[in-house]
């Protein structure tokens, strides 16, 4: 499920804000870069049935190179996804209104910190 009404798609911001608002909201970049895409994950668990779902938040430096604090990065489209395991992860399914609430919810919190 693609976030195409985010409002964040394409807007440019500095790495070292955006690695700090993203950590701040618990979305994990880890080992998912190299030297010009970037992706921070947050991940819900659901305790009741035991699935597992991720919102990934895909980006793009456009200028520097990854992890220098002053590269450009282009922010794309967030997307949620469930995991199957052992086969990872789906996009197109039918997700639960309180996952999509809350992926809604990180969306306005990060388009308020990034000042976009």
């Amino acid at each position: 499920m693609k976030f195409e009404e985010s409002g964040l798609n394409g807007k440019v911001i500095e790495f070292s804000l955006l690695e700090h608002v993203m950590d701040s909201h618990g979305m994990i970049r880890a080992g998912q870069w190299d030297y010009d895409r970037i992706t921070y994950d947050y991940k819900f668990e659901d305790m009741t049935n035991g699935d597992v779902y991720y919102f990934r938040f895909p980006c793009h430096v456009i200028e520097a190179e990854t992890e220098t604090p002053h590269a450009k990065v282009e922010l794309g489209t967030p997307y949620l996804g469930k995991h199957y395991y052992p086969h990872g992860v789906e996009y197109d399914e039918e997700f639960p209104k309180h996952v999509v609430k809350q992926c809604n919810k990180l969306i306005e919190a990060l388009h308020s910190e990034l000042h976009v």
